[in-house]
């Protein structure tokens, strides 16, 4: 969507209704007062200058950012796509950056929120320049992900269907070198792309398409005929794939769709070896809308695996999200022949719970375990109402908190935990990043975030500006903020990608 604001047109007036300037008036010479702001001064630019909490920035982009994705060994690389342009045929475009060039602000005494004067002389944020390129797709990048566990190769995918892959090599004298391994296009148009955990499956990933279909590749950056291999292809969803995940260790794949799907895919066999695959002999769970308790009107548009994979969390339209209990498959290399009596026990499938708390749909779900005595795992979810719920999955999926109005009346892109920790980070279409501390009780916050009554309710310990805001046009459309939290990096409507330190 463009990002650029039209030009206001003002409507015509009858003669009789407008005071006309006199001509010899309007030859006098007007002079600027210095106190004056001129009129064709940039108001987007004043805002970002009055109200950015940045470090450092990427303003490359000349069209909205949809994609983000952080490598997972130098947490500092950062990748971002979007579109080269605000054209309805604009090509593709991404960009690798190193945001290790931000330098650090120093610790600054609590006067200094309160102090104009200081806070105008705050050093201003710095630029960064683009390493590497990403070029190819014939329409908007909307999803990237580099390769686990090493980050090897960097993946991304378009609306044209595409997925192009790069070798990634990273050291101190050459800094990063990327090179193509290859392309492929199997779909209309790539919806998600996840890379696979699992250290015996390296370079491996996943991808959801809008026809419903799932792949699953493994790339070998050493195999210069075949790079891009298709280990499974799956066509079960009807609807579009909107969100897919994979459980911890890497062994299942859950994916959801619009048409109200959920599947786990057996992707290596795990499953079977176990003896509880589906009757399809390609799922280890599966349930459709068929099945009155799950069914959500609407379809379902994100997807969750908590730490131990004991459950994964759907959410869909209408404020809805499903617990599915996911099976225990164990060590299967050394009990592939237990009886079917054992294999039934650890078979999963079945509703947890049905929770309805938002009003709107769910479009981000995110699980932490939180380092508690016995260990909290928390379950937060984002909504297209403005809010945040999180659920407390120790004390069957009780409302820990609801935060309505989390980013004022704008959708709740993304949510993500800081790993192991109860600090929730979030971001909306209102352009703004916050951060919560889940710990202790709190009650619902009826006011927004923004208000007093509603970041105390909420546990608001952090919030960042600098992107336009505003809804349309102006959100943060994802970021990324490494295992610590340290630092938050954005994906921005406007644009704009910038850095955050906490």
């Amino acid at each position: 969507m463009p990002s650029d604001t039209p030009e206001q047109q003002q409507p015509p007036h009858p003669d009789d209704d407008l005071d006309v300037l006199a001509a010899d008036d309007a030859a006098e010479e007007i002079a600027d007062d210095d106190n004056d702001m001129a009129m064709d001064s940039d108001d987007d630019d004043q805002e970002l200058l009055l109200a950015n909490d940045a470090i450092a920035y990427f303003d490359e982009p000349q069209d909205s950012l949809f994609a983000i994705a952080q490598h997972p060994a130098h947490p500092s690389l950062v990748a971002v796509g979007g579109s080269a342009g605000a054209q309805d045929d604009a090509p593709g475009a991404g960009w690798v950056v190193d945001t290790s060039a931000a330098p650090s602000r120093p610790v600054l005494p609590a006067s200094f929120a309160a102090d104009p004067a200081a806070a105008a002389n705050r050093p201003p944020p710095a630029s960064l320049p683009s390493l590497f390129s990403l070029d190819g797709h014939t329409d908007s990048i909307n999803a990237l992900c580099w390769t686990l566990p090493a980050g090897e190769v960097l993946v991304s995918g378009g609306l044209d269907g595409r997925m192009r892959a790069w070798k990634a090599d990273v050291s101190p004298a050459a800094g990063l070198v990327m090179t193509l391994l290859g392309e492929a296009q199997e779909v209309e148009e790539v919806n998600w792309i996840a890379a696979c955990p699992s250290p015996d499956s390296p370079n491996t990933i996943a991808l959801g398409a809008n026809d419903g279909s799932v792949w699953v590749y493994t790339i070998d950056p050493s195999d210069a005929a075949n790079p891009l291999q298709i280990v499974q292809s799956y066509f079960l969803h009807t609807g579009g794939c909107t969100a897919g995940t994979w459980t911890p260790d890497g062994r299942l794949l859950a994916t959801v769709s619009e048409d109200g799907t959920l599947y786990v895919w057996d992707v290596w066999g795990a499953a079977a070896a176990r003896g509880i695959v589906d009757s399809n002999g390609q799922t280890a769970v599966a349930l459709s809308p068929e099945d009155q308790r799950f069914a959500v009107e609407g379809g379902l548009y994100s997807v969750a695996v908590d730490p131990k994979a004991t459950f994964v969390a759907v959410g869909g339209a209408g404020g809805a999200i499903k617990i599915v209990s996911l099976p225990r498959l164990g060590n299967t290399s050394s009990q592939q022949n237990k009886s079917s009596g054992v294999a039934d026990a650890t078979t999963g499938g079945q509703i947890l719970a049905s929770l309805h708390t938002q009003t709107d749909g769910v479009e981000t779900l995110a699980i932490t375990l939180a380092q508690t005595t016995p260990a909290t795992v928390l379950l937060a979810a984002g909504s297209v109402d403005g809010s945040i719920c999180v659920y407390d999955a120790t004390r069957r999926f009780a409302v820990r908190r609801h935060i309505v109005g989390a980013h004022e009346e704008h959708s709740v892109v993304r949510v993500d935990f800081v790993k192991n920790s109860w600090l929730l980070t979030s971001c909306g279409m209102d352009g703004v990043v916050r951060r919560w501390d889940l710990r202790g009780s709190a009650g619902t916050g009826a006011q927004a975030a923004g208000g007093a009554a509603g970041a105390s309710d909420g546990g608001l310990v952090k919030e960042w500006k600098g992107h336009r805001g505003d809804g349309e046009g102006g959100g943060v459309l994802g970021f990324v903020q490494g295992e610590t939290g340290e630092r938050v990096v954005t994906a921005g409507d406007d644009g704009v990608s910038l850095v955050f330190e906490a």
